[in-house]
C-alpha cells in the first residue's frame, strides 16, 4: 500500500461558487470518487479545488465568471480548503471576491492572512489536472500546448509564472509602441524599446530554460517506466531559444535575442506582433513505443499518453518537492478501455498523492471500492456513496 500523501485536502467549503450555493464536505481518503449526472457540479468542485492554488484554475476562467448567477449578475463567491501536510500540521487556503469588492477582483488568504503573491501559495500547494477539454491538446494550437507545459513547470518552479508574465507584459508594451509608431508616424525613443527588449530577453530566457529543464526531466521519468501499463510519451520542445541554450550560455542567448528584436522592429511593426521568441514555443508529443506523433494516435491512445505524462509529472514533483500534487481527474475514464482503467487505478493506489476522480457512472470505479471514498453529486448537495465505504483517513 502506498504511504499516506504528504499533502491532502481534508475539507472543502464553497459559497456561491458556480452551481454551488453552499457546500461543506470533508475528505478522509487519498482517493476520492465523485459520480453523478452531467450538470450536477462535479467539474465545478474540481475547479474550486484547482483555484486554491496559483493561477486561474482548470478552466482558465475569469474571476467574474465564477460566482453563482442571481438575477443575471454573478454573486460574490468564496472557496476555502483545509489541508494537512506531511507533519500532520493543518493549514487553510481561501480565495474569492473581496467583501464589497468588484467581481473582477480575486483575493487569497493563507491561515486567515492576506497572501502577498501567488508564488507564496505555490510553495504550499500544487495541483495538476486532466479534463475532457484537454483531449484536444494534440489538435489545438501551439499556445494551448505551451500553456499546458507552463502549468507543469509552475508546479515544480513556483517563480516560473512570474517570468512568463514579465516577458508577456514587456512584449505587449513593445508591440503597442511599434504599432503606435507605424500607425501615427511618431518615432518611439529607441532606448525605451531597447529597455523592453532587454526585459523580454532576461525573462524569456529564464522561462525557456525552465521549460527545457522540465521536458528533459519528464522524458527521463517516462523512459524509466514510471507510468506502468500506460505507453510512454516522448516530449519535444520546439523553441529556438531553448535550443540555443543547449549550445551557449544564457547571457549569450539573451544578447542574441536583443540583437534580433532590435533588427526586426520594422517587420514586427508591420505584422502587429513580435514574430520570434519563446512565446512561439510548441510542445510535441510522440507515442514512444510506436514512434508516431500523438496527433496521429487514436483517441484512447492520446488519453493514455496524457495520463502517462500527468503520472510522471506527479512522481517528479513528489521527488523534488517532498509532496505530490493533488490530482484532479475529470471524466478520466472516458476513452480508456477496461485494462487501461485498471492500470490507472493501480497507478493511483501506488502513488503517494491524493486524487479526485469524477465520472457519470460510479460503476466504472468499482475496482476502487476498497481503497476510495465515494460521493454522489446531486442538485445542491454532495452525499456519501454507500458503495464506497471510507477505507481510512488520509
Amino acid at each position: 500500500m502506498a504511504p499516506a500523501p504528504a499533502l491532502s485536502l481534508i475539507r472543502l467549503m464553497l459559497r456561491d461558487f458556480r452551481s454551488w450555493a453552499a457546500l461543506t464536505v470533508t475528505f478522509q481518503s487519498r482517493i476520492v470518487v465523485i459520480s453523478g449526472p452531467n450538470g450536477a457540479g462535479k467539474t465545478n468542485l474540481l475547479e474550486a479545488i484547482s483555484l486554491l492554488g496559483p493561477g486561474r484554475g482548470l478552466r482558465g476562467a475569469r474571476t467574474a465568471e465564477l460566482g453563482r448567477q442571481s438575477d443575471d449578475a454573478p454573486l460574490p463567491w468564496a472557496a476555502a480548503g483545509r489541508f494537512r501536510d506531511s507533519l500532520g500540521q493543518e493549514f487553510d487556503i481561501g480565495t474569492g471576491t473581496p467583501d464589497g469588492g468588484p467581481p473582477e477582483r480575486r483575493v487569497f488568504r493563507l491561515d486567515g492572512a492576506p497572501v502577498r503573491s501567488q508564488a507564496e501559495l505555490a510553495e504550499r500547494l500544487a495541483a495538476v489536472w486532466l479534463t475532457p477539454q484537454m483531449d484536444r491538446l494534440f489538435q489545438d494550437g501551439a499556445g494551448d500546448r505551451r500553456r499546458f507545459l507552463d502549468r507543469l513547470v509552475w508546479a515544480l518552479e513556483p517563480h516560473h509564472a512570474r517570468e512568463v508574465a514579465a516577458y508577456d507584459n514587456a512584449m505587449v508594451q513593445r508591440n503597442r509602441l511599434l504599432s503606435q509608431e507605424r500607425r501615427e508616424g511618431l518615432r518611439v525613443d529607441p532606448a525605451w524599446l531597447a529597455g523592453l527588449e532587454d526585459a523580454m530577453a532576461r525573462h524569456g530566457v529564464a522561462a525557456a530554460a525552465a521549460r527545457r529543464g522540465l521536458v528533459a526531466r519528464l522524458n527521463a521519468r517516462l523512459a524509466d517506466g514510471v507510468t506502468g501499463a500506460f505507453p510512454a510519451a516522448r516530449l519535444d520542445l520546439l523553441c529556438p531559444v531553448s535550443a540555443a541554450l543547449a549550445a551557449a550560455p544564457a547571457l549569450a542567448v539573451e544578447d542574441g535575442l536583443r540583437a534580433d528584436w532590435a533588427a526586426s522592429r520594422g517587420r514586427d511593426a508591420a505584422a502587429g506582433a513580435t514574430l520570434t521568441g519563446p512565446h512561439r514555443a510548441d510542445l510535441l508529443f510522440t507515442h514512444a513505443p510506436k514512434g508516431i506523433p500523438a496527433a496521429l494516435c487514436s483517441t484512447g491512445e492520446q488519453k493514455a499518453l496524457l495520463v502517462a505524462v500527468v503520472l510522471a509529472h506527479a512522481a517528479l514533483i513528489a521527488a523534488a518537492r517532498g509532496f505530490a500534487p493533488l490530482l484532479l481527474l475529470d471524466e478520466v475514464a472516458a476513452h480508456l478501455d477496461e485494462s487501461r482503467r485498471e492500470a490507472l487505478f493501480a497507478a493511483l493506489a501506488a502513488l503517494p498523492a491524493q486524487a479526485f476522480l469524477t465520472g457519470t457512472d460510479a460503476a466504472v470505479f468499482a475496482p476502487l471500492r476498497s481503497t476510495a471514498e465515494g460521493f454522489r453529486a446531486v442538485p445542491d448537495a454532495l452525499v456519501p456513496d454507500g458503495d464506497f465505504p471510507v477505507p481510512g483517513a488520509a
